[in-house]
């Protein structure tokens, strides 16, 4: 490689480095990096979620009340004429952001105060922050509706007998009000394979041996995309829709609207996955492989000491919860793509270390989710197949659910 093909080499890399966390394109994408970035300081993942789902909800019905680009999700709000649709964004994500995350108000106070330096002041100014507050107040006025029941999971066990004393994740969150769902089993799967089927039989071998914290079969490639997606939303997977928000010429209304869809979507799917994780109770393939001689299959062989390549997390196996949020996500994007190609879609994971990856089309990115998961040494191959499939539900119902355009 000559001298100029090498330096324009190293300007793409580095622009896609710096694409991937921070691409910009409006304010919504913007605000979309800042409000991501408190939020994954919420006690776990699902709560992560659903606090971006809030965000982007609000800041949706900001913007449209200033633009009346579609009917209204919420109560209708009359913005004045000229508000601010920046001032509006940064009032209501920080209105929700107050309300879900109030351990970071500092953070939301400054990320707020940055942004409104950039706006003139005003009546433009001012009128918009009243509209930021407004639609983030209508929007919220559903946290108690939507906060699910009590945690009143109880261990499985007998009298008597020790189970470790970790209690798992979630448990009621399957009972969440859904945002476009009819409720958290709308969706609900069969069951996962017998343990007698040839099905169990392939995916038992399949994970035990790509999966295994020291496998000699995964390649190195496949254990960097196991380390990259041990990596959790919303950080790792609103920097993939704002390759999309990013794209140029696109409207501010329809980046609100984007990233609003996208938000209910990946939020409903946490709740319809925990309801079938607990419906089910599927075993993790740690506890399945430690106990191979149990299952009634003359197929699956028992290795009394394997551990998967990541920590198995706190709770149920089927079906992957990885695999529903990239789907829902990804059939989010396609609609809004209608059919175009794909932008180059990026993200960085902090488990990898702030490694970037890069995706030619949305069914990539979907599709790497799902087969990491298995390097990883979490999920079934049936599992990632039926949370995909399910995620894949959840996305079109989001984009049906929303109002169509005015004008």
């Amino acid at each position: 490689m000559n001298l100029k093909s090498c330096f324009a080499a190293l300007t793409l890399v580095a622009f896609i480095v710096m694409g991937a966390s921070h691409v910009r394109a409006d304010v919504i994408t913007d605000a979309n990096i800042r409000a991501a970035d408190i939020a994954s300081k919420a006690p776990g993942t699902p709560t992560a979620v659903r606090v971006m789902a809030f965000v982007q909800v609000s800041v949706f019905e900001a913007v449209n009340a200033i633009t009346a680009r579609y009917p209204a999700l919420q109560a209708k709000i009359d913005a004045p004429a000229g508000a601010s649709v920046d001032a509006a964004v940064a009032a209501a994500t920080r209105t929700a952001l107050l309300k879900l995350m109030p351990s970071q108000q500092a953070a939301i106070d400054a990320d707020y105060d940055r942004a409104l330096k950039l706006v003139p002041d005003g009546p433009a100014k001012s009128n918009g922050i009243a509209v930021g507050e407004q639609a983030a107040a209508a929007c919220l006025a559903r946290v108690d509706e939507a906060s699910g029941s009590p945690d009143t999971y109880r261990p499985h066990t007998t009298p008597g007998a020790y189970v470790p004393t970790t209690l798992p994740a979630v448990p009621d969150w399957g009972k969440r009000k859904p945002w476009v769902m009819t409720s958290g089993t709308q969706f609900r799967p069969g069951p996962p394979p017998a343990l007698t089927s040839a099905i169990w039989a392939r995916d038992y071998n399949e994970i035990k041996a790509i999966g295994a914290k020291n496998s000699a079969q995964r390649t190195a490639e496949q254990t960097a995309l196991a380390k990259f997606w041990e990596a959790t939303a919303p950080a790792v997977y609103w920097p993939v829709a704002r390759s999309v928000a990013a794209v140029p010429g696109r409207e501010v209304t329809a980046n609100a609207r984007l990233m609003a869809i996208a938000g209910m979507a990946m939020d409903d799917a946490l709740i319809a996955v925990f309801d079938a994780k607990y419906a089910y109770n599927f075993w993790r393939p740690i506890t399945a492989i430690r106990s191979g001689d149990l299952d009634g299959n003359d197929a699956t062989e028992r290795d009394p000491s394997w551990t998967p390549f990541i920590d198995t997390p706190m709770h149920p196996e089927y079906p992957c919860a990885h695999c529903i949020v990239s789907a829902s996500l990804g059939t989010v994007l396609e609609a809004e793509l209608g059919g175009r190609p794909a932008p180059i879609l990026s993200s960085a994971s902090s488990t990898a270390g702030g490694a970037v990856r890069t995706w030619n089309s949305v069914g990539e990115f979907v599709q790497e989710v799902a087969v990491a998961r298995i390097y990883d040494g979490v999920h079934y191959r049936n599992s990632t197949e039926v949370g995909t499939a399910m995620g894949k539900q959840i996305g079109e119902l989001a984009v049906k659910s929303f109002p169509k355009p005015i004008r």
